[in-house]
Formats: C-alpha cells, structure tokens, sequence
C-alpha cells in the first residue's frame, strides 16, 4: 500500500497571512516571478553594455503590464462560457486564470517597442530577456498549486499531487492523486532558462535568435503539458486550444529561425562581392594614363557598405 507521504499535498488555502495581512498567494507567486525575470533582464542588458538596470526596470514595467492584460483577455476568450454571464467575474485575476500565450503575445511586443524608444535594438532586447521569460514562468506556475487548478490526469506515481474535496473535479474519489502539471512545467522553464544562458554564453548566437529558441522549448514543453491536463478546454479537430497555439508558436519561431539563418548566410557573399568591386576601382584606376605609385585612397573612398545586411527585419 502507498504511503500518503508519497504524494504532494496541496495547501489549506491560497491565500497568506503575514498577521493582518492576507496576501493572494497566486498574485504573489507572479509578483515573485516578475521580480527575478527583471533581475536578469537588468543584469544581461548591463552586461553586454545595452542599458541600464534602471532602463529594464522601465522596459518591465510596461511589458508586464502588457503582458498580464494579454495574458487574462487570452484566458477569458478561450474559457468564454464561464464569464459570459458574470462579466463581474473577468478583473478576479487573483482567483486564477492567466493565458501564458496571450501574455506573451502582448507582452513582447510591447517591451520591444519600449525597447526601441530607449535606442535599444529590438533583437538585443529579445536575446536579454529570452531565458527571463522562463524563469517568471517557472516561479509563477506555483500560483496553480496555491489555487489547486490546473492539474494533469489521475496518476499513481509518488509525486502524484493530492487535492481536497473542494477542488476535487466530479466524478474522481477522494484522495485520487493527480499529474502536479504546475511541478512539470515549473521544473521544465527552469530548465529551459539554463539551457539557454548555457548556449547563449558557450556558442553566442545571433541576436534574436535565443528568442526563437527559448518560444519553441517553451511550445514543446506546453504541447505536452497540455496533453496531461484534464480541465475544460475548448477543442479543435480533438485537441486543446492551448495544444494548436503550441504547436503554431513552435513551427512559427523554427521557420522564423530558418529563414534567419538563409539570410544571414548570403551576408559573405554581399561582402565577397564588395570586396572585388573594390579591387577592380583600384586597378582600373592604376592602369589610366597619369596616374602615380603614390598610395592610392581610393579603396577607401568607394568601401561598400554591407551594414545594411545586418539591419533587422521590420517588425
């Protein structure tokens, strides 16, 4: 017989008393993670000598702001049908109910055109913030345990999470123990934000690709998450809503990723051609009547600019 110890208990209450101060534990736990992932934008931006932390503080400020609206509008279109007779019920953020797509969908877009306004390059703000967004994620998936939703399928496994009778969806017995999707998904962000720190310091890739890269672990590791959880969600062709954004997320950022790469590879030979158009100025130029040995300037004079092979994309 399985120990009750083998499992996860869920808590009492979602809220936190500090004496007379009752803290909402799921806005807290997004509060926290807000706070770490300015932390390492602030100190990756100073680092490369972008911005300052004070900067990022600001870029975060609307970002987040951005990122929360986007994230309950997202939740509350997919979930329709609980609100749409008690509209009172959309603002109760801190009962639960925040889309991670739909936060990002607004969130980033929106730091990055703060990011522009402050002269900072849209791609270098993406490669700053790239393993930040993971990392919120991983501190803010605890708000799902506070508030016992979300969870995955019955499961027999040790780490099973274990749910009250309040909380418990209908038709499960009392003390069934279920997937702790939150655990899987906090673990794998966690994971996901030191794989990228990882690359991005050992092969240093392109700005705006680690953005790419971090979007398409994120979509993988919700694809399946998605595949475990057993709440109401509005299907399309048999699959969750959230299952279809995943996979678009991850087969946009790979395409997105590819066609960077092809366009950087003609870069070399843009400037190959450069280089040899240079070289025939300068001969053409030596080989006209009156012309000196003295060093020519006109190499210099006709350089071809090839910076414009590395502008960004239009946004």
């Amino acid at each position: 017989m399985r120990s009750v110890i083998a499992a996860i208990p869920s808590p009492h209450s979602g809220s936190i008393h500090l004496g007379p101060i009752q803290l909402r534990a799921y806005g807290l736990m997004i509060a926290l993670g807000v706070l770490a992932a300015g932390w390492l934008f602030g100190r990756r931006l100073e680092a490369r000598k972008l911005a300052t932390r004070e900067d990022a503080s600001s870029i975060l400020i609307w970002s987040v702001v951005a990122g929360v609206i986007g994230a309950r509008l997202y939740h509350v279109v997919t979930d329709w049908g609980r609100y749409a007779h008690h509209l009172a019920d959309i603002p109760k953020m801190w009962q639960g109910g925040l889309g991670i797509p739909g936060g990002l969908a607004l969130g980033i877009p929106v730091g990055v055109w703060v990011s522009k306004k402050k002269g900072l390059g849209a791609r270098d703000a993406c490669t700053a913030a790239a393993p930040a967004l993971p990392l919120a994620q991983a501190i803010g998936r605890w708000g799902n345990w506070w508030n016992q939703e979300l969870f995955g399928r019955p499961t027999k496994l040790p780490w099973g999470l274990k749910i009250d009778l309040a909380h418990l969806p209908a038709g499960y017995a009392p003390g069934t123990l279920f997937h702790p999707t939150f655990l899987y998904e906090s673990i794998g962000n966690l994971i996901i934000c030191v794989a990228l720190l990882w690359f991005d310091h050992s092969h240093s890739p392109r700005p705006g690709r680690l953005m790419a890269w971090s979007l398409m672990a994120y979509a993988a590791l919700r694809f399946w998450v998605e595949s475990l959880r057993i709440d109401f969600a509005h299907r399309i062709a048999g699959l969750r809503v959230n299952t279809w954004v995943s996979l678009l997320v991850f087969l946009g950022a790979g395409a997105w990723l590819i066609l960077d790469a092809r366009r950087t590879g003609l870069e070399p030979a843009a400037e190959s051609a450069g280089t040899a158009d240079d070289g025939a100025v300068e001969t053409d130029a030596s080989d006209r009547p009156g012309t000196t040995d003295a060093p020519s300037s006109v190499g210099s004079d006709t350089d071809f600019d090839t910076d414009g092979a590395d502008a960004e994309p239009a946004d």
